[in-house]
């Protein structure tokens, strides 16, 4: 079974029970929305791994409910609306959305669909960026956000960060951090990858005190917790 969050953001609360219903007995987390201006909300406190917009929504249409979502995060898009023209097509496909269905549409149809976008967003996501808590790292654009929010870290606490999380489930040792990181001139001063530790648990744990990600292995070194 998926463990996939998908936010469903239509006025229509028949459509919302209906993909609602049906996302659930496939195995999906569902959030749900009926604008746009909400739907913004829960995109950044909860980070759905896909959006099903409608575009005909009150207040903040889908198109620019997509351009916001676009502007810093990395989330999968799949337009839903009553339009068929290809203008309405093309444009939400430039906005940056990942693909486009019609109603009225299949649920057999609207599932495949799901599944090859997340399919395709996971492969693409494996060396670009990773997502924990409510907290986006691009490895590819080199920046980390909370809630959308770009996170001041320095150089090393992001080096040090990447080489945990791509290295998630395994214990790395402080002097291989240490190699990896520093390298040779730094070699048996270990107390800077704790002190960077220490720096980095503040940025990005919710209590760096008891921290949920970022795991001390007494008298060996750290690991990033995959299981959280």
């Amino acid at each position: 079974m998926s463990s996939e969050k998908i936010l469903i953001v239509d006025d229509e609360e028949h459509i919302c029970e209906l993909l609602k219903f049906n996302l659930q007995n496939s195995g999906y987390k569902t959030l749900v929305s009926n604008n746009g201006v909400d739907a913004l909300k829960i995109v950044k406190q909860q980070m759905p791994d896909l959006v099903l917009l409608d575009l005909m929504l009150p207040g903040m249409d889908g198109y620019d409910v997509c351009k916001e979502i676009r502007k810093s995060l990395d989330i999968s898009i799949i337009m839903i609306t009553a339009k068929g023209e290809e203008f309405d097509k093309v444009l939400g496909l430039e906005l940056g959305a990942d693909d486009y269905i019609t109603k009225p549409f299949s649920i057999r149809e609207l599932l495949a669909r799901v599944k090859a976008v997340l399919r395709r967003a996971s492969s693409e996501k494996i060396d670009k960026s990773f997502v924990f808590g409510n907290i986006v790292v691009n490895f590819e654009k080199h920046d980390i956000t909370r809630k959308g929010l770009k996170l001041d870290l320095t150089l090393k606490e992001f080096e040090l960060l990447e080489i945990l999380i791509k290295n998630r489930g395994k214990v790395m040792t402080r002097d291989f951090l240490l190699d990896k990181i520093w390298g040779y001139e730094y070699v048996g001063e270990t107390r800077t990858v704790d002190v960077h530790i220490r720096h980095l648990r503040q940025k990005v744990e919710e209590d760096d005190k008891n921290p949920r990600y970022i795991e001390t292995i007494r008298g060996v070194g750290y690991r990033f917790n995959q299981e959280n």
